[in-house]
């Protein structure tokens, strides 16, 4: 896997936590990359589970089921991702299971590394975008064939106890990083959560952090 286990810090990194179950990290993922490009870094692609952080170690319940700020989040994620120049499809779902499209990601991590950010923006897309369901293994298939990579292998990988292991240790090692939200990012050991943090991240990569 890319994903960094250790301690030390890379400078040439932005470690990129997210969950497709949160259009914030839609949103995150649609920036990352330039924002790495622009100032010669790399991005580190980590998919990881809400429901195990926020859920259950966190204890708290789904945000779009709080009184009062559910509401507000309804609205404010179309009104964040209007301004970015992203719109929701009527027909997207909140609150799917999001395992089978995280697993595509810790596969393409071991078989096609180079394709990791055209899958994590593909399957996005789909979902948020375009209104398809990528709770559903077969959606997931449709969009990684789209991008020209194995349908076929990427079925058995899906199904395969080392992909479930691989993500199962990714999302211990979000939490043992004091993750919890998506999409969350760590440049030079400070970690951000947030899309609203993107200008802050831009004004940290310009100077270097203060």
């Amino acid at each position: 896997m890319n994903a960094d286990t250790t301690n030390t810090v890379d400078n040439g990194v932005i470690d990129f936590y997210f969950d497709f179950i949160s259009p914030y990290g839609w949103l995150g993922a649609e920036k990352v990359g330039a924002l790495a490009r622009k100032f010669g870094r790399r991005v580190n692609w980590h998919p990881f589970l809400l429901k195990v952080t926020v859920l259950e170690t966190m204890g708290m319940k789904p945000p779009l089921e709080t009184p009062l700020k559910g509401d507000y989040l309804l609205h404010d994620i179309k009104r964040s991702l209007r301004y970015h120049g992203l719109f929701l499809h009527e027909k997207s779902k909140f609150g799917f299971l999001s395992v089978v499209p995280a697993r595509a990601v810790m596969w393409a991590h071991t078989t096609a590394p180079e394709k990791i950010e055209d899958l994590v923006l593909a399957l996005y897309r789909a979902h948020w975008r375009d209104g398809k369901d990528i709770s559903d293994t077969a959606t997931v298939l449709d969009v990684i064939e789209s991008i020209s990579l194995a349908r076929h292998e990427a079925a058995i990988a899906l199904k395969s106890a080392s992909i479930k292991v691989a993500l199962r240790d990714a999302v211990s090692d979000t939490i043992s990083k004091g993750i919890f939200g998506s999409p969350s990012f760590i440049i030079d050991g400070e970690m951000f959560w947030g899309s609203d943090r993107l200008q802050m991240i831009k004004t940290w990569l310009e100077k270097g952090g203060w």
